[in-house]
């Protein structure tokens, strides 16, 4: 195994990381970012509105997203199974 092939599977394990979790940190962070502006504008400091409004917007996007997310792991996976008999000789 080279150092090239060994460098192109840690750089594609990290596109595939951060393919699938930017959607849901994304959601995340916009939901944080309403519930904190509204929390500011109300006064209502309550700590359980902001987790159980991230938790409701992250599996949102997990039902709208997931499948998507899912075909991409299996593919990833998928081409690495298929490509262990070239980084293993």
């Amino acid at each position: 195994m080279s150092t090239e092939s060994a460098l192109s599977l840690l750089l594609g394990l990290v596109t595939a990381s951060l393919h699938m979790a930017a959607p849901l940190l994304i959601v995340s962070l916009v939901a944080g970012l309403a519930v904190g502006i509204a929390q500011t504008a109300t006064q209502l400091n309550e700590s359980s509105v902001s987790f159980v409004v991230k938790v409701s917007a992250i599996l949102a996007t997990l039902v709208v997203v997931g499948p998507a997310l899912v075909t991409y792991a299996v593919q990833y996976t998928r081409t690495c199974l298929t490509s262990i008999e070239h980084v293993v000789h």
